[in-house]
This record gives structure tokens, C-alpha cells and sequence, in this order.
């Protein structure tokens, strides 16, 4: 479109992952593997648990949440990066572009509160075991999802709609596979000042925040496990959370690396990585750390084969 002697972009060019054509075949086949393997592992887990009775517990009700965002993040950024590497067209429009980008933020922001919210109930299971049916009622529970995926939506639509505000006229190629905030921005012709101050104040938020918050349930359950005097309750009390803090370390190392790196230092390749690891390999690996690790959900997936067997 032109408008004022101004070219305004329609579409954007995303780079993709790599340019050597050998890699880009290899690439379609262990994404589209892994894609595959998250959308599988996570419908299971949130088949499994919904059907068993038996799981219906606050930390189950938080992990149906966790592998609904799962598939959320990985459907958002996958089959776009699978068609770049399967043919040659490698633009994706303004709209498509923008939508992207909001689910990507809400997926990834979700889940960060999300962690703080898994890591609250396991606290309250260890520390606080006698309050913990009151603690952690089924209202108190549906509260925690709704501000996960509420405010998540919010920083979503508030950071979306700020971009929507800028003017985008010149170089519309991005050196990525996905639109990201931190590679859209500069290629924006217009001041992007109120974006990056708005982009601080959501990663403050939702990275930095969270994280300390979630570190600091860890800081009293760790306390807490010294303190049981059997091996044999240490170990117990340790597995219940063990996965849950494999999930969260993987996470933010990779999140906090994308977003909260300055706009300077922001390195394309470093970042097409970063965003590999949480858009992909974390969905992938989140049920299997899961499952691999837990008796409960085992059995209930076992029950699912066979009732899935026997329909």
C-alpha cells in the first residue's frame, strides 16, 4: 500500500531457520517429528487425566492447563517453520504476522504465571499439608487458571496492540522463523520507544516476577524437605516436585534469554534457538518429563489405551 510517498508493508519475509537446502529437509523431518510427538503426548495427557477420577487434584487440574498452552504455543509457531522448510514460500501477511505473535505472547506468558501457580500448590502440599484441601479448593483453583490465562490475554493484546500502532514501510524481511517482538521492532520506520518500555514492563512482569515468585515456593519446600527426618520422606516429597522444577528451569532459561536480552545484544541466530527450545522442544519434552517420572499418570494412560482398545 502507499500512502504519503510512504511504501507500507502488507507482508513480511520470514528467513526461516537455515538457507542450506540439505539442513532445510533435515530440519522439515525432526520438526515435524517433534511436532507430531507434542501434539500426541500432550492431547494423551489432558485425554488421561480428564478421564481419570482419580486425577482430578489440583497439581493434574494444573497440568491439563500446562499441555493445553503446550499445544497452543506449538500450533502457533510450528506449521508455519514446517512450510518454510518444506517449499519455497516464505512470506506470511501483516495479519497473519500480528496474529502470531498474539498467541506466541499469550502462550509464553501463560505458562510463566502458570509455573507460579504449579509451584504455589506444591508448596502448600509440603509445607502447608494440613490446610491444603482448604488451601487449594476446587474455587480457589479455577481462580488461579482464570488470572493465568487472563492476564496472560491482557500483556497479549496490550503488547499486539502497541505494534498494530507502529508503521512498518521498509525492509519487511525478518531473520526468523516466527514473529517475535524483539525481531519485529526494528524493522518498525516509526519510534518504538513506548514498545520497548511496555515490553520491559511485561518481561519484568511475567519473567522476572514469576520467576523469583516461583524460586521462592522452591526456597520453602527445599527448607521443608531437610526438615522430614526419613530418607524415604525426603525422597517422596522431592519426586513430587522434581519434574516440575526440570519444566521450569528449561523454560525461563530460554525465555529470559529472548526477551529480557537488550534490544543491543539481541543476537538473530541465539534467538531463532532460544524460540526453538520453548515453542518446540519444551512442549515435546513437558509430557514426557511428566509421564516418564509419575506412577499416577502412567496408570491413567494405561486406562485410556484400553478404553480407547475397546471403543
Amino acid at each position: 500500500k502507499v500512502m504519503n510517498n510512504q511504501t507500507f508493508v502488507t507482508e513480511f519475509i520470514l528467513k526461516g531457520l537455515t538457507e542450506i537446502p540439505q539442513f532445510q529437509v533435515l530440519f522439515f523431518i525432526l520438526f515435524l517429528f517433534l511436532y507430531t510427538i507434542a501434539l500426541i503426548g500432550n492431547s494423551l495427557i489432558v485425554a488421561a487425566i480428564s478421564l481419570s477420577l482419580g486425577l482430578h487434584t489440583p497439581m493434574y487440574f494444573f497440568l491439563v492447563n500446562l499441555a493445553l498452552l503446550d499445544v497452543i504455543c506449538t500450533c502457533t509457531s510450528v506449521p508455519k517453520l514446517l512450510q518454510i522448510l518444506g517449499g519455497e514460500d516464505k512470506t506470511i501477511s501483516f495479519g497473519g504476522c500480528m496474529t502470531q505473535l498474539y498467541f506466541l505472547t499469550w502462550s509464553v506468558a501463560a505458562e510463566l504465571l502458570l509455573f507460579t501457580a504449579m509451584a504455589y500448590d506444591r508448596y502448600v502440599a509440603i509445607c502447608q499439608p494440613l490446610h491444603y484441601s482448604k488451601m487449594m479448593s476446587k474455587q480457589v483453583c479455577v481462580s488461579l487458571a482464570v488470572a493465568v490465562w487472563g492476564i496472560s490475554a491482557f500483556g497479549a493484546t496490550t503488547n499486539t496492540s502497541l505494534l498494530l500502532r507502529l508503521s512498518f514501510c521498509g525492509p519487511n524481511v525478518i531473520d526468523h522463523f516466527l514473529c517475535e517482538i524483539p525481531s519485529l521492532l526494528p524493522l518498525s520506520c516509526s519510534s518504538t520507544y513506548v514498545n520497548d518500555i511496555m515490553t520491559i514492563v511485561a518481561d519484568i512482569f511475567f519473567a522476572v516476577l514469576n520467576f523469583l515468585l516461583t524460586m521462592l515456593s522452591y526456597g520453602f519446600i527445599i527448607f521443608s524437605i531437610m526438615a522430614i527426618q526419613t530418607t524415604e520422606g525426603k525422597k517422596r516429597a522431592f519426586s513430587t516436585c522434581s519434574s516440575h522444577l526440570i519444566v521450569v528451569t528449561m523454560y525461563y532459561s530460554t525465555v529470559i534469554y529472548v526477551y529480557l536480552s537488550p534490544g543491543s545484544s539481541y543476537s538473530p541466530d541465539k534467538g531463532k534457538i532460544m524460540a526453538v527450545l520453548y515453542s518446540t522442544v519444551s512442549p515435546t519434552l513437558n509430557p514426557l518429563i511428566y509421564t516418564l517420572r509419575n506412577k499416577d499418570v502412567k496408570r491413567a494412560l494405561k486406562k485410556l489405551f484400553i478404553f480407547l482398545k475397546e471403543k
